[in-house]
């Protein structure tokens, strides 16, 4: 009973573990989906300062030019810099989630022992309900056997009696 009791403590810790680990890689996916997003939306502000330089280009406008040019600069700049946020960002996702089924694994293991033993607990408990059952069953025809061969030697005492009045 105390080792279930602990058992479960144990896998109740585990699962707390489990819930953080979850809790840690969804909040790493968070973060590389945010950084992925700024990259996209860099990508297409290059775009679109390309674009405007071309368009620039057909009307003579080089103030529109320039800004496109700067525009393409900058978002470039800033894919530079996203690059290996992402990386490290993707490393860290990989870490969580190899931490995360760490912890799955452990808890399942721990859920598994846990289970054995408790089937373990009802089958010796039904054992020895079954060897009391037996035993007292045992019992009552031994206490049978025994009240008839009382009257049997009661009656046999009797019948000695009897003759030796």
């Amino acid at each position: 009973m105390a080792k279930e009791r602990s058992m479960k403590r144990l896998l109740r810790v585990l699962e707390i573990e489990e819930e953080q680990a979850e809790i840690a890689l969804a909040s790493a996916v968070a973060d590389l989906r945010l950084l992925e997003q700024r990259a996209d939306a860099a990508a297409q502000r290059i775009r679109s300062g390309r674009q405007l330089v071309v368009s620039s280009a057909f009307r003579g406008d080089a103030s529109d030019r320039w800004a496109g040019q700067q525009e393409s600069s900058s978002a470039m700049c800033h894919i530079s810099f996203l690059r290996p946020l992402i990386a490290e960002a993707e490393l860290a996702v990989t870490a969580r989630r190899d931490q995360y089924f760490a912890r799955r694994v452990d808890r399942r293991q721990a859920e598994t022992l846990l289970n054995e033993a408790m089937a373990r607990e009802a089958a010796e408990a039904g054992r020895t309900s079954q060897q009391g059952l037996d035993d007292w069953y045992l019992n009552r025809l031994h206490r049978r056997d025994a009240e008839k061969e009382q009257r049997k030697n009661d009656g046999k005492v009797e019948s000695a009696d009897s003759r030796e009045t």
